[in-house]
């Protein structure tokens, strides 16, 4: 069974979600389906189905955020010290050569990707380029829309 890594932050993120689920999702969607029971016929009941439906989707949600914590491998950013070489948790800034702009991105688990708010995956193609770089570096990233250069700026552990 192999790990999966995640930031403290997105672990505590997928725990909230579980909770939710089950202590409010869960228990609405069992209330949405024994109302629907009570109108009778559930045969051609579209409630009833379409309650039945989110129960599935719920219970398999359930299902995986447990999993995944399960072989989570959680990684607190602010207590790394790599010697200023990007790893997974790191905040890294770079430059693209060609266009001269600056980005800023933390390298996170898949689960907590969200790339408008500079979440990067470390299976992403750009955090796959940059793991195992230090500030100075230039890397060559193969991005769908094509090669670029970029330059290390600077690597946080926050």
């Amino acid at each position: 069974m192999s790990t999966l890594p995640i930031t403290k932050r997105g672990a505590e993120m997928l725990k909230a979600e579980l909770h939710k689920l089950k202590t409010q999702d869960r228990i609405a969607t069992s209330q949405a389906i024994a109302e629907a029971r009570a109108q009778g016929d559930i045969s051609e009941n579209a409630e009833y189905e379409a309650a039945k439906e989110k129960q599935s989707f719920i219970e398999g949600r359930i299902a995986d955020i447990e999993g995944k914590l399960g072989t989570a491998q959680v990684i607190d950013p602010s207590t790394i010290d790599s010697d200023g070489r990007v790893v997974f948790g790191a905040t890294v800034e770079i430059e693209d050569l060609d266009t001269e702009k600056k980005s800023t991105y933390q390298i996170v688990g898949e689960d907590e990707a969200d790339f408008k708010i500079g979440k990067i995956s470390v299976g992403s193609p750009l955090a796959r380029a940059l793991i195992g770089k230090s500030a100075g570096d230039v890397v060559e990233v193969q991005a769908p829309g094509g090669s670029r250069d970029v330059e290390i700026i600077d690597v946080r552990y926050v």
